[in-house]
């Protein structure tokens, strides 16, 4: 590899640094601390700098992107506010386990320490959510430090990293350290606890799969598919973590967190060996570390993890694998159940979730879940479904069924305003692909500005804007806790049909569930996606309970 003689300035070499990490789009704000980067990626016509309206909607994206792609995200924001906004993607990231590397302004070398304009300690403001954070303070080491980079968001349990650029050194001139790509680096196999584990869980007679967290791609999908297939294994999935298995591939016993079927419950508590492959066992995904004991469980766990530092964290395990879900996942095709073990199981696990996602009626002219179940008749099965936070998400959690891997984009650390940026990150992924965002009216509104970014890239998602005026998992908690005592909750909203067709958009208003399909069916003829605002009663806050049910 040459090394080019000519100087160029910090910009320019970490733009070319970026590309030759295969890097070729970029999700941010523009902000004056890093123009000189700016500039340097002129020189590349094909990278694309997505532009949007706010840095939380802009990490998001990135974040999306992450999962859609297999690729990190990148993303590039302004000192103080920027890097304030962008906080909530990066903790995003870091508890779905995404790969993600921003690039952040800071103050010149020359002024910090000297609460200088916009000045903020990344070291300290991310070190909670990062897994390196770092300040490229020598233009010769520009190259080295985007390579560790992004050798550090792909390794072991994948998440992201932080890259402050100090100002004065984009505008320093130096000469290039070309570097190649960055490997990805994922913990190999223990052949010798893999077969003491595996010989464990081919004995058991009540064994369960919990698959989910980060980490995955389509081969180990796949590879763990065939496998429970073959063998008649059941499988359950994290938090959010629908889409590792198809929710109609005969193994799929359902997902665990917020609603849990009672029956997958009971399932998993009754098991004699667990086998987790992926998924830390965090608290929604065990209910408040309720759904095991703490810190040995009742049955033999063999834990899988990417990460050594979550194993034996909250669960000891017999069994613990430091092993991507690939290499394990591959392994698997060598594991044959016992004779005795009776594979019928798997299939009434699978007709218990059937059975749980089937429609419920609840006292409304509005029901959710028959519009969730009936998408699927409509719509490709490898069709992109995303959401924020809030009551809604539990209809499409329990009554959609999500397709193969990268069909869901959720975060698993419960934030809202993500449906939306997710689902425009979907559409200029995958322009292709039906990307529809599920948002409450709550939810919506905390990135409703990035349809400005749709707009402007021609990615328009489908939108269900779940309409009840409030924001109602606190509502319901406020139910629940301190009966009638409500505060802060009730919600004013603008006309949502009027804001989409701002946008150029169309708008559908449903207050009946006979008015959804004949929106729908026009929503998926748009070139232009479309906006659908679901009103829903306030007494229907979920699938099982009516609001004034609550607290009695």
């Amino acid at each position: 590899m040459d090394t080019p003689s000519t100087l160029l300035n910090g910009g320019q070499i970490l733009a070319n640094a970026l590309v030759r990490q295969g890097v070729d789009i970029a999700f941010g704000v523009p902000g004056e601390s890093f123009l000189p980067l700016l500039n340097g990626l002129v020189d590349h016509p094909k990278f694309r700098f997505i532009t949007c309206r706010q840095e939380g909607g802009a990490a998001y994206m990135a974040e999306a992107y992450a999962k859609l792609s297999g690729q990190p995200g990148v993303l590039m924001v302004t000192r103080g506010p920027g890097a304030s906004n962008a906080m909530i993607g990066m903790h995003t990231a870091y508890q779905d386990s995404t790969p993600m590397v921003l690039l952040v302004g800071q103050v010149g070398t020359d002024m910090v320490e000297r609460e200088a304009f916009q000045e903020i300690d990344y070291r300290r403001m991310y070190s909670e959510c990062a897994k390196w954070i770092g300040s490229i303070d020598r233009v010769d080491r520009i190259d080295e430090f985007v390579s560790h980079s992004f050798h550090v968001a792909q390794a072991g349990r994948k998440g992201p990293v932080v890259l402050a650029l100090p100002e004065d050194v984009l505008y320093m001139t130096g000469q290039e350290n070309p570097v190649k790509p960055a490997h990805i680096v994922q913990p190999g196999l223990d052949g010798n606890v893999f077969q003491q584990a595996m010989q464990a869980f081919a004995s058991a007679n009540k064994p369960m799969v919990i698959a989910g967290g980060g980490n995955w791609n389509s081969a180990a999908c796949e590879d763990l598919r065939s496998w429970v297939n073959r063998e008649g294994v059941p499988v359950a999935t994290s938090f959010r973590s629908q889409d590792v298995i198809d929710n109609l591939d005969p193994a799929f016993a359902g997902d665990l967190g917020i609603g849990a079927n009672p029956a997958l419950v009971k399932r998993i508590q009754e098991a004699d060996v667990l086998l987790v492959i992926g998924e830390r066992l965090g608290e929604m995904t065990t209910a408040g570390y309720s759904l095991l004991s703490v810190p040995q469980t009742k049955a033999t766990l063999i834990h899988v993890l990417s990460g050594p530092e979550e194993l034996g964290r909250v669960y000891r395990p017999d069994f613990a694998l430091n092993c991507s879900p690939e290499n394990f996942c591959a392994a698997l095709k060598t594991v044959k159940m016992a004779k005795n073990y009776d594979s019928a199981v798997m299939k009434t696990a699978h007709a218990e979730y059937l059975t749980f996602s089937s429609p419920v009626t609840v006292p409304s002219d509005l029901q959710l879940a028959q519009i969730m179940a009936s998408l699927p008749s409509s719509i490709p099965r490898d069709s992109i479904m995303t959401n924020g936070a809030g009551n809604f998400a539990t209809w499409v959690h329990r009554f959609y069924p999500y397709g193969p891997y990268k069909t869901q984009l959720a975060p698993a650390n419960g934030s809202m305003g993500y449906g939306l940026p997710a689902a425009i990150a979907a559409k200029i992924t995958n322009p292709e692909k039906v990307a529809i965002a599920v948002c409450g009216d709550g939810d919506f509104m905390m990135n409703c500005q990035e349809l400005a970014t749709a707009a402007r890239y021609d990615a328009f998602p489908i939108i269900f804007v779940v309409n009840n005026n409030m924001l109602g998992t606190i509502r319901m908690h406020q139910e629940r806790e301190f009966t009638s005592r409500v505060i802060a909750t009730d919600l004013t909203n603008p006309d949502f049909v009027k804001f989409a067709d701002s946008f150029g958009m169309p708008g559908f208003r449903v207050t009946k569930t006979a008015e959804f399909a004949p929106a729908f069916a026009k929503a998926l003829a748009s070139k232009k996606g479309a906006l659908i605002e679901l009103v829903l009663d306030q007494e229907v806050i979920s699938p099982s309970k009516l609001l004034s049910q609550l607290g009695k």
